[in-house]
Order: C-alpha cells, then sequence, then structure tokens
C-alpha cells in the first residue's frame, strides 16, 4: 500500500493541553485512548502495569480544537515545508512532533489536514469505525492525471460500492489461498533465478578460493530488477529476462518511471493540481509523463497477454489447470470490463517495484549486521527447505522467523508512513471528540521506534513477533500493509516475494556489511534509504 504524511515545524507554548502532556512527558506516562493515563513502561515488557485509566482533571471530553496542533495557517506551514525541503524528512519530523506534543496532534499543510495518532490502543478505535466502505488519503495527483488522460480508475483511487465490487474480484486472484498456490511457484523460480545470477556474479567478481567467493557491492538495482521481473510474472505470466548480461531498456525505464512519479506525489498532494496543469508547472509535468511511460509499459505487456490468450483459445490449445498469471484469470473469468482490468493491472504493477525492492535493501542490511539473527534464520529456513520437499509454501510455513524478519524490517522502515481512515461516526480518541469524516492517520514510522509501544525499539529482533501478544491494541502494531477490507491488495504477492528472496539467498549465502552505521533515510511517497547499502555476499 502507498501512503504519505506531512508534519510541520512544532511550538507548544499556549496550545490547550499543553501542559498535562508536558507533566506526562516528564513523569514517564503517556496519554491513550478515552483520556487514560498509563505508566510508561512498555506494554507487555517486564514490570508493565495494567492499564490504569483515569478521566481528564475536569471528568469532560475535550473538543476538537483542543487537540494539539502545529499551526493553523496550512500556508504558511507549506511554505515552510518548501523552503527547508522537508518533504524528504516527514518520518523524522512527525516522531519530534510526538515527542513534543504526546501521543495525538492535529495538522494542517496547504489544503490537507489530517489528526495524528501513535498508540496501538487509539489506532484500534480508529478501525472500528472505518464502515463498510473503508476510505483512505485519494492521491489527488494520481486521480487528476487519470481524468485529464480519460484512464478509468483502479481499485486505489476508488471508494464506496464500486471500489468494494472491483476489490471483491481481485481478492479471488491475489489475496485468497487458492490464488497464492498458483503464484507462490512463479515466485519460487525467479528467486531462485535471482540467486543463480548472484551467484555468478559473485564468482565472476568477487574473491576467495573457487565456489567459496566474496563480492561487496550495492545490490539495490539488481532488487530492482527482480522486484519488476517477479511483479511481471506473477500479473502477465511471463518472463522478461530482466536477468540476462543485458536487460532492457524499455523495463529500466519503467523503473526509472516508478521512482519518478513517487518521487514527485508528495509536494503535489498539497496544492490543487489542476491550477497546476493550467500554469504549466515542471513538478506536474514530470509526474504526468512517468504515469504516461507506467501506463504505456502496461498497456504493452496487456496487449500481449490478451494476444496470446485469445490465441490459445482459438486454437483450442489453453491447457486446463494452466495459470497465465493475475492479468490471464482476470480475462478468463470475464467479471471486470477491459478497461477496469487494465486500470487495475497498471495500479499493481506501478506499486509492485520499488515497494518490494526497497524493504529487500533493508532486509539484506539489517541481517548483514545482526549475524546472530541471521544464524537463527538460516538454521530455521535450511531444516524447513530441506523437509518441503521443493514446496516454497511447506518451505515458508515451516520458517516462521523467517516472516518474522520480514515484519520486523517493516516495523523499521514502514514502506509507507502512514495509515488513514476516515470515521464513519465521531469516536474519541486521548478523550478528544474527533468528527465523522475526519482523515486520521495511524502514523507508522513514530510507532515503531516508540519505547511507549515496543521494548528496546531500535534493536532489530524479530523473535519479538513469534507467539501470542496480549494487551490494548495489541493487534495493531504493526500495520504496514494496511488493515482490513481496505489493506493492501497486493499484500501476499509482497510478503511472499520477499520471504521467497531472503530464503534463498541466506541457503546460497552469509551476509555482512563493511558499515554497521544506521542508515540515513529520506521520503518520496515511501521510505528509502538516503544511500543504498553495500552488502558482502560470502558463498556457502
Amino acid at each position: 500500500v502507498i501512503r504519505v504524511k506531512v508534519l510541520h515545524e512544532v511550538g507548544v507554548r499556549g496550545m490547550s493541553g499543553s501542559r498535562f502532556v508536558a507533566f506526562a512527558q516528564q513523569k514517564g506516562l503517556c496519554m491513550t485512548a478515552a483520556g487514560a493515563v498509563v505508566d510508561g513502561n512498555v506494554e507487555g515488557g517486564k514490570g508493565a502495569l495494567k492499564d490504569v485509566r483515569k478521566r481528564d482533571v475536569d471528568g469532560r471530553v475535550r473538543s476538537f480544537e483542543e487537540i494539539p496542533h502545529t499551526g493553523r495557517n496550512g500556508w504558511i506551514n507549506l511554505v515552510k515545508f518548501w523552503r527547508e525541503n522537508r518533504f524528504q524528512q516527514l518520518h523524522k519530523h512527525m516522531e519530534q512532533t510526538f515527542n513534543a506534543l504526546g501521543p495525538i496532534y492535529r495538522e494542517t499543510v496547504g489544503t490537507l489536514s489530517s489528526v495524528n495518532i501513535l498508540l496501538p490502543s487509539d489506532i484500534s478505535e480508529l478501525f472500528k469505525s472505518e464502515g463498510l466502505h473503508p476510505r483512505r488519503m485519494t492521491l489527488q495527483p494520481w486521480a487528476t492525471h487519470r481524468e485529464i488522460r480519460n484512464h478509468r480508475k483502479g481499485l486505489f483511487l476508488k471508494n464506496g460500492e464500486e471500489w468494494r465490487s472491483d476489490r471483491l474480484q481481485l481478492n479471488k486472484e491475489v489475496m485468497l489461498s487458492e490464488a497464492m498456490k498458483r503464484f507462490l511457484p512463479l515466485l519460487d523460480d525467479v528467486a531462485k533465478d535471482f540467486c543463480r545470477m548472484l551467484q555468478g556474479k559473485v564468482e565472476r567478481d568477487g574473491r576467495g578460493k573457487e565456489s567459496k567467493s566474496t563480492l561487496t557491492f550495492d545490490p539495490s538495482p539488481d532488487l530492482f530488477r527482480f522486484a519488476l521481473e517477479a511483479s511481471c510474472h506473477v500479473i502477465y505470466g511471463e518472463r522478461i529476462g530482466l536477468f540476462s548480461s543485458s536487460p532492457s531498456l524499455e523495463s529500466q525505464k519503467f523503473i526509472w518511471a516508478v521512482e519518478r512519479m513517487l518521487t514527485t506525489t508528495p509536494p503535489l498532494l498539497y496544492i490543487p493540481p489542476r491550477l497546476l496543469v493550467q500554469v504549466g508547472a515542471s513538478l506536474w509535468t514530470q509526474h504526468a509523463t512517468a504515469w504516461d511511460h507506467i501506463f504505456s509499459h502496461a498497456e504493452a505487456r496487456i496487449q500481449k497477454a490478451y494476444q496470446r490468450l485469445t490465441s490459445s483459445q482459438g486454437r483450442g490449445s489453453v491447457t486446463k489447470g494452466q495459470y497465465n498469471g493475475v492479468l490471464g484469470q482476470l480475462m478468463e473469468k470475464g467479471q471486470l470490463s477491459l478497461d477496469l482490468i487494465k486500470a487495475n493491472i497498471t495500479e499493481l504493477m506501478a506499486g509492485g517495484v520499488d515497494t518490494t525492492a526497497v524493504p529487500l535493501q533493508f532486509a539484506l542490511f539489517e541481517l548483514g549486521r545482526n549475524p546472530e539473527v541471521q544464524d537463527m534464520v538460516r538454521q530455521q529456513v535450511r531444516t524447513s527447505w530441506a523437509q518441503a520437499g521443493g514446496d516454497p509454501r511447506k518451505a515458508l510455513q515451516g520458517a516462521p522467523l523467517l516472516k518474522a524478519t520480514v515484519k520486523e524490517v517493516l516495523r523499521l522502515y514502514p514502506v509507507g508512513i502512514t495509515v488513514q481512515r476516515y470515521p464513519v461516526t465521531d469516536i474519541v480518541l486521548q478523550n478528544y471528540h474527533i468528527p465523522a469524516g475526519t482523515m486520521v492517520q495511524a502514523c507508522l514510522y513514530p510507532m515503531g521506534r516508540s519505547t511507549q509501544v515496543f521494548e528496546d525499539p531500535l534493536r532489530f529482533d524479530p523473535g519479538r513477533w513469534l507467539g501470542s501478544r496480549r494487551g490494548d491494541g495489541a493487534g495493531f502494531r504493526s500495520l504496514s500493509f494496511g488493515f482490513g477490507a481496505r489493506q493492501c491488495v497486493g499484500r501476499r504477492i509482497a510478503e511472499n516475494e520477499m520471504q521467497l528472496l531472503l530464503m534463498h539467498i541466506l541457503l546460497n549465502f552469509r551476509l555482512s556489511v563493511p558499515s554497521s552505521d544506521d542508515l540515513k533515510t529520506n521520503l518520496t511517497l515511501i521510505l528509502q534509504p538516503e544511500t543504498p547499502p553495500k552488502i558482502t555476499f560470502s558463498q556457502l
């Protein structure tokens, strides 16, 4: 799922409730849902206390206007963001603002207003009021591009019954267990081929004895090619040969276009896109051009798949049980129009490259600088792979620590830093009244690094996700793929794609890093390393 969040310069003096917030911070307390005050010990950790809830001093629910805020003038805030280039560090600004104002605040930047929350107990309350047709923030630059170019909108840009109808059809092909059985072997094939390519690279360019070579390099370009190859295989049912010595320029341009689209989206969220179109703003031109290339790439692949499918049907050569990718399944069933299929397939492709390639960079880095964790995961993976008899599904089921590793990576480095909802009824969060229809954002980056939510949060520890956990909102500590009916539609593809690649890499290589310093991160529309980390691959 792709999500975005904006943060302002903070100022506390004179704000309603700020004295109580400051007191809570000073005493190691935090405010939770319905005005609770809980001792600052980590939920469920050693010495943690049960939730002891108390009303505010005067016993009343406070008004929306009393929520701590970061400045009332959205246009002044927007100018500050532009001038100081804060868009790239929104996740850090968000973390700083929670530290200053407490676990809830509101903000306005340009035309965009939101209430931002941090604690799982509050997030739980928010999702209870999401309704039958959950809404998240519409990325208006994307919607404007579709309208200007007369493209149909896909699932990501829809709401209401129209969204629900399309979602139910897509769930059958990408979310249900039967769909996973069909596409897991395809992902496994791509992951194995990637590791064969990596073996060749290490043997050719590395140092050391034969079959025990070591090579240090930046794997990010290869990971982007892996993500695109895997996405094309699952979605279009075809391989595009990105692991060859000379991958196609067309595919490289597609990767560039997705990166450009993600980079240009955040600044366009706070000014009406139509205004930028009218004045011919360069930023809009770059954004629209990137989307045009994404659509062109998808259109060519869709036409090719359509011709292949109709040709097979005409010759009567369609093999029963043959899997032709998500696109082929949707076309064969015919429950969505071709225009809607194109719209949704294009969105799946645009959202399926960076959002898996970048977390894989973080995963390799964390495994490389945490050798004890790496050894534990590898040991479990080896045992599971040996017992699975080549069945990728069984191999993954027998390696829960591998799944927990991906979960832990996304805790520290969430792809999207917020999940948004518009409650359908009035709710109360932190003893503040939130009117129905208000955009409320669950802020994942600061939550994942908060001592109020996680014990020793900066430690990379996949084991924290194993076993059951109890506590208020405990089920809402991991939301990198969203929640409920509106969670990321490509979740099962992405999760399994990352797990399978890490599994095969760990079976073949020992990972280390030339520098274990924390990675600096930037935000486009997704969280990325400022500089891709170099990884040392040593053959086993």
